[in-house]
Order: structure tokens, then C-alpha cells, then sequence
């Protein structure tokens, strides 16, 4: 591994790790690897003791349900899918669940759908929820809602759902699992020439075709390499690093951060810079927030923007859209989110936030705009 790309895997505060189901499960048994699991439980734990925080993004239950049920091998119908997956994901928690316990760590399941991930207001809760996991001290597990998705509506693979993950929670760095060391550029099982590819800055027509042409795909996972390069491009967009790496032998977390090989996928700016431009100029405001000198003084000093220092509501929005704030003069000072709704911010502008749960009826959060989702024009 680059020197430098594992001393960022070091300063990395989050990290997504995303495990596929040809890892977890056992080819002859069907069960669970429970010492394969019980060595990624160890590495995670001692990362969390070192001050990161890790979400887990793992398949696997599919695959469990199916002998669970006695379902035949091959493909199966929607609903024996949906079916194999609500016996399935109870196996795989309590998998995971027996992993953590000897560390005294609560695990949590966190299940979604597309829904969860590309709709503003059902993305912001699911963060919410992630974040306070985080905060408890407990590691996520996170895994499509296969029980209720459709084929019209699913990801299909959980390579592209833990880069949605990774956006969502603002991870530094997502690490892709697989049953190979990274990517080449050629199918090194065919080619015994095959070249490594150890750092990817840009994922050109080149660097899709090699993808294109290396069927990864293990016999009971859904991914090949192809989804692990558009999950890749996904991350990166939003400023994470990407590494796909071998996760079969145990220890695989460990093993990449003690410099495993990897193919690793450079955002081409950090995590913060990628975030503050997309919040700057990639949106189109549903409203506004027009405010007064203090607050505006006080945004420029770096602070969220309180409900006691906005004149006015402009607009009609939902809680998690994108507004503007001007001011006096009608300037546009800044882009955000808003934490609230028109509606819900009308009647609590001018307040001061210990007032926000009397008037709303609710505890909300005590800014408007909060000012991790807020850029300075």
C-alpha cells in the first residue's frame, strides 16, 4: 500500500466497510464463518479504541434464509428471495451479534431500501439514526431491506449501497471486501500476467473496461467487480477513498491498515472540500431564510444559524431541502439544509431554541441550519 494512502486510512475518523456474502458464508455449510467474523469483530473494536467510528455493510442473509427455508440452489423467485431474507436476517445478526459480544460491543441493525438513501428527508433520519448508533458506541450493520424491496426498486448489490452509506455518513474512507486483492487489467485466473492495479485518481473508459471484463462474482454474492467500480466513483464523488481488497483469510481490516494490498480509488479533493462544493453550488434553493446583521455576523464566524437571528420565511420546503440565506439587502449570504420545514420554521423564527419544543410540540434541533450543512457564499 501507497504510504501515504494508509496514513490516511489512519487519520480516517469514519470508515464503511462492506463485506459480501461470499466472505461471510461458509461454501460447504451454508452457515456463518463464526471465527472469520469474531476476527473482523477484533479489528473493529480496536479501531474504535484508536477513535474511529466504523459502519458495517453486510450481505449474507439471503444466502443464510435460503437453507434456513430449504430453498433450492439457482435463482430464485422474488418472493422466495423476500422470504429467504426475513429468516435470513435474523440469523446474520445474531452472527455478527456473537462476533461483538466477548468485546462487550452492541451492534444494531440498520436496514434500507433505495428510498432510504436518494430521498432528502427519509436520507437525513437515516443519518440521524447512524449518527446516534455512532455516538452510543455501537457499530452499525447495515444491508438492503430485501424483505420488502422489489426488482423494480433495489440496489441488487450492497457494493452501491455502502457507497450511499459512506456519502451518508460522511466517511473518510470505504473499504470493499472482496474475494481479490484489488483490480487488473486483466482476469488474473485466465492471465497469470495480469497487472495489479494499485492506485486509481481517475475512473476512465480504460478503467471501466477492465472492470467490464473481470466477472468477480462469487457463487452466492450478487457484485462483481463492475458494481465495486461504480461504487467507487459514487464514494469518491463525495471526497471518500475507495479501497478494494482480499477479505477472505482472517484479520482482513487488520491486515489493510498493516498494509494489505489494495487497489485504492483517490477522491480528487477531501471529504469536506467535495461536501462544501456540492452544498455551494449544486443546489437549487426551495426557499430562504432572510436574516438579521447578528446572525449574519455570526455565520461568517462559523456558527449554525439559530432561529432567533431570522426576520423572515421565504418559500414553501420540507425539512432537509435546500434553501438560501440573505440578507437585509436581499443578498444570498449562504446555501444550506434546513433542518425544518417553512411551516415549522415560520412559527419559531425570532424564537430562541430552548422555546423550539413549546411551540413545535416536538424537540427539534436547536438550529435552522446547522452549520455542518452550511457554505458561505
Amino acid at each position: 500500500m501507497d504510504s501515504m494512502t494508509l496514513e490516511a486510512l489512519g487519520r480516517a475518523k469514519r470508515i464503511v466497510l462492506k463485506f459480501g456474502s461470499s466472505l461471510i458464508i461458509d461454501p460447504v455449510s451454508g452457515e456463518a464463518r463464526s471465527s472469520w467474523l469474531a476476527s473482523v469483530a477484533a479489528d473493529v473494536v480496536k479501531a474504535r479504541l484508536a477513535g474511529q467510528h466504523i459502519v458495517i455493510v453486510s450481505s449474507g442473509a439471503v444466502a443464510l434464509g435460503r437453507g434456513a427455508l430449504g430453498l433450492p440452489p439457482g435463482k430464485l423467485k422474488l418472493e422466495e428471495k423476500q422470504a429467504a431474507a426475513a429468516a435470513g436476517q435474523v440469523r446474520l445478526m445474531a452472527a455478527w451479534g456473537e462476533a461483538f459480544a466477548p468485546h462487550k460491543t452492541a451492534v444494531a441493525q440498520a436496514l434500507v431500501t433505495p428510498d432510504d438513501t436518494e430521498r432528502r428527508r427519509r436520507w437525513l433520519n437515516a443519518r440521524a439514526t447512524l449518527d446516534t448508533l455512532l455516538a452510543c458506541g455501537a457499530v452499525p450493520v447495515v444491508n438492503e431491506n430485501d424483505t420488502v424491496a422489489t426488482d423494480e426498486l433495489r440496489y441488487g448489490d450492497n457494493d452501491r449501497l455502502a457507497a450511499r452509506v459512506a456519502q451518508m455518513v460522511g466517511a473518510d474512507a470505504l473499504i470493499l471486501f472482496s474475494d481479490v486483492d484489488g483490480l487488473y487489467d486483466a482476469d488474473p485466473r485466465d492471465n497469470p500476467k495480469a497487472r495489479h492495479i494499485g492506485e486509481v485518481r481517475d475512473i476512465s473508459p480504460a478503467i471501466d473496461a477492465m472492470a467490464g471484463g473481470i466477472n468477480q462474482k462469487a457463487g452466492v454474492g450478487s457484485g462483481g467487480m463492475r458494481t465495486k467500480i461504480e461504487a467507487a466513483r459514487i464514494a469518491t464523488a463525495a471526497g471518500c477513498a475507495v479501497a478494494i481488497t482480499d477479505g477472505l483469510a482472517d484479520h482482513p481490516f487488520g491486515r489493510l491498515i498493516a498494509g494489505g494490498r489494495a487497489s485504492w480509488f483517490i477522491p480528487a479533493a477531501d471529504r469536506e472540500s467535495a461536501r462544501r462544493a456540492w452544498l455551494g453550488h449544486s443546489l437549487n434553493p426551495a426557499g430562504s431564510f432572510c436574516i438579521d446583521a447578528g446572525a449574519a455576523k455570526a455565520l461568517k464566524a462559523g456558527a449554525s444559524l439559530l432561529p432567533i437571528g431570522v426576520r423572515t420565511v421565504e418559500g414553501q420546503f420540507e425539512r432537509g431541502d435546500a434553501i438560501a440565506i440573505k440578507d437585509d439587502h436581499g443578498r444570498i449570504l449562504a446555501h444550506g439544509i434546513s433542518a425544518y420545514s417553512s411551516s415549522d420554521a415560520q412559527q419559531i423564527l425570532g424564537r430562541h431554541s430552548d422555546e423550539i419544543e413549546d411551540i413545535l410540540g416536538y424537540a427539534g434541533r436547536p438550529a435552522l441550519v446547522h452549520r455542518d450543512d452550511l457554505v458561505l457564499s
